[in-house]
């Protein structure tokens, strides 16, 4: 735990500091102190480690403890608006506050960003967009470009733009963060910026193969066939939780038909995806 005085909201509204900053027991906070240092004695750092280390959730909140919301926002890039949302509201929870206070988020459609909000949580999109007007991004003191290994042509172009600003804003801090691919060609974007890798996940992970095939016939299946497979074929390790990625809205709502159909026993199927609206996302 790091207790961090604060006088609260000055007379002109500048963003506000949590009472005290909590980190989970995470892969990545037991790095905290060497992250620490890291970030504070370099503009460019990269973090590389498997979903789960808690990179996504802590690097702010470590800004936060370095003091670097104090002269401007420390800007949090996703991908997706789900991811966005979800972060924000996390972080929130972990400082003790409301999303909309020290935490915000802005993706399109919804703004959640008050003169309170130091950690501000967006789509890289949306920060693309803000260039239009603030091409120097005066307004904040660090970016932390998420998820940078999915390569998205604005994540690419981010990065692109961040190389050629930060000689003309030396104080504007960069956390680069990437699963463990991709790590060394992030580095030598940004002039071999240190590299700091997090192993371990919250949880194990065991990988598992099965072919889209009918296991009786082996003749090809449906994606939403397979996944009904591999669900029926999880029912007898025990009771717990199925998390199932598609690529799109209509591969989701294709396999929620296909598991709600098979009418599995005591399961209960739910679809997410970006269109919902926020209380059907929640």
């Amino acid at each position: 735990m790091f207790w961090l005085h604060t006088a609260g909201m000055d007379s002109d509204g500048a963003a506000s500091s949590p009472t005290k900053i909590t980190y989970p027991e995470l892969p990545i906070t037991e790095r905290r102190e060497e992250l620490l240092k890291i970030i504070r004695d370099n503009q460019v750092i990269v973090v590389a480690g498997e979903t789960g280390s808690g990179k996504s959730t802590q690097l702010p909140k470590m800004c936060v403890e370095l003091g670097l919301h104090e002269s401007g926002w420390i800007g949090h890039t996703q991908p997706r608006r789900i991811a966005a949302r979800s972060i924000a509201e996390r972080v929130a929870e972990e400082l003790g506050d409301e999303v909309g206070g020290i935490v915000g988020y802005k993706v399109r459609f919804t703004d959640k960003v008050s003169k309170r909000t130091a950690i501000k949580v967006m789509t890289d999109g949306m920060l693309l967009a803000e260039m239009q007007n603030d091409r120097d991004l005066s307004a904040y003191s660090v970016i932390i470009v998420d998820e940078a290994h999915e390569r998205s042509l604005n994540i690419d172009f981010l990065l692109g733009y961040l190389r050629r600003l930060l000689p003309k804003r030396p104080e504007l801090k960069v956390i680069i963060t990437s699963a463990t691919i991709d790590t060394a060609r992030f580095s030598e974007h940004f002039n071999n910026a240190p590299i700091v890798q997090v192993s371990g996940r919250t949880y194990p992970v065991e990988i598992r193969y099965q072919p889209m095939e009918d296991p009786t016939t082996g003749n090809p299946i449906s994606q939403a066939d397979a996944v009904v497979e591999a669900v029926v074929e999880l029912e007898y390790e025990g009771s717990g939780d199925v998390l199932v990625f598609c690529s799109g809205e209509r591969e989701i709502r294709e396999a929620t038909e296909a598991l709600t159909e098979a009418n599995l026993r005591n399961t209960e199927v739910v679809a997410l995806f970006g269109r919902l609206s926020a209380a059907e996302q929640h």
